[in-house]
């Protein structure tokens, strides 16, 4: 091996090096709540869990997860929980956090979704073909509403803003009880008839359909002045993880069209930076 080529594949070995050292082992730790569709779930039904896959089959590895409600302190007994007697981190990644999180150092966002009117079909809401329509019912349906309104949510301050808020019944976005989340809730109430409809992120009202086809109309939400609706989603690591943040968003590139495709399984609503909706 000449001089020229001694150096080329030094070079190349130096390349391949952080790579190498920024996931070490025959595992890709992933921290992930167990019941939190759609999401993840302990059976590998979520679309998180599929995007765990892709990243694991990109690293050569294989997917370890460890379970804990993704609620308030979902972080600290995860991502930045040591295992016992060791100082060894009990999980590496997460797979979904809000771009900017924080309590950890999120990739480049890997899709941007919306908030949307989600409504059951045949109950006499099929006429509602935006979130316009809604606000501008006559008095006498608006009586009729069951719509759920979730705390924290901007949901609700578009509906203050529009009048509707005294029409809507109160839910709450996290309770104590990590045996349901806010899709499941959705999904059990509206098949009782005790709501028709609701304004939750995305993927929670792609959920809807995904689980009942042609059961359920989504329309995407606006922002508008004092309400923004639209919102980048990205992977997360440690804060001292710059190697592996730095792979991720590199995967990331090079995996976009398979995530994106994967995402539109699930029903979840894309848009752009703009705000933008991506068509379907």
């Amino acid at each position: 091996m000449n001089t020229l080529c001694k150096r080329l594949w030094l070079l190349s070995v130096l390349a391949l090096a952080p790579a190498a050292q920024a996931w070490e082992g025959k595992t890709l730790k992933v921290c992930a709540d167990p019941n939190n569709p759609p999401y993840s779930d302990s059976e590998g039904q979520g679309f998180e869990n599929k995007i765990a896959e892709i990243v694991a089959k990109e690293l050569d590895k294989k997917v370890e997860y460890t379970w804990f409600p993704q609620r308030i302190g979902f972080i600290r007994n995860t991502l930045k929980a040591k295992l016992p007697d060791s100082e060894e981190y009990k999980c590496d990644l997460v797979i979904g956090l809000p771009t900017g999180y924080e309590m950890a150092a999120t990739t480049k966002p890997y899709y941007r979704s919306t908030y949307a009117l989600v409504y059951a079909k045949n109950r006499g809401w099929d006429d509602l073909k935006s979130a316009e329509d809604l606000a501008r019912l006559p008095t006498e349906r608006k009586a009729k509403l069951k719509l759920a309104m979730f705390d924290g949510s901007p949901a609700t301050t578009w509906l203050l803003n529009h009048h509707l808020i005294e029409h809507a019944i109160p839910y709450q976005t996290m309770t104590g009880d990590a045996s349901t989340n806010t899709a499941q809730t959705l999904e059990k109430d509206m098949k009782d008839g005790k709501l028709d409809m609701a304004i939750v992120w995305g993927p929670i009202a792609g959920y809807l359909q995904y689980r009942k086809p042609g059961s359920f109309e989504l329309i995407p939400m606006r922002s508008e002045e004092g309400v923004k609706f639209e919102f980048p989603i990205s992977m997360g690591v440690r804060f001292p993880d710059k190697e592996r943040k730095e792979e991720l968003n590199a995967l990331i590139q090079r995996k976009a069209d398979e995530i994106v495709a994967l995402l539109r399984q699930y029903h979840v609503p894309l848009v752009d930076e703009k705000g933008n909706l991506l068509a379907r």
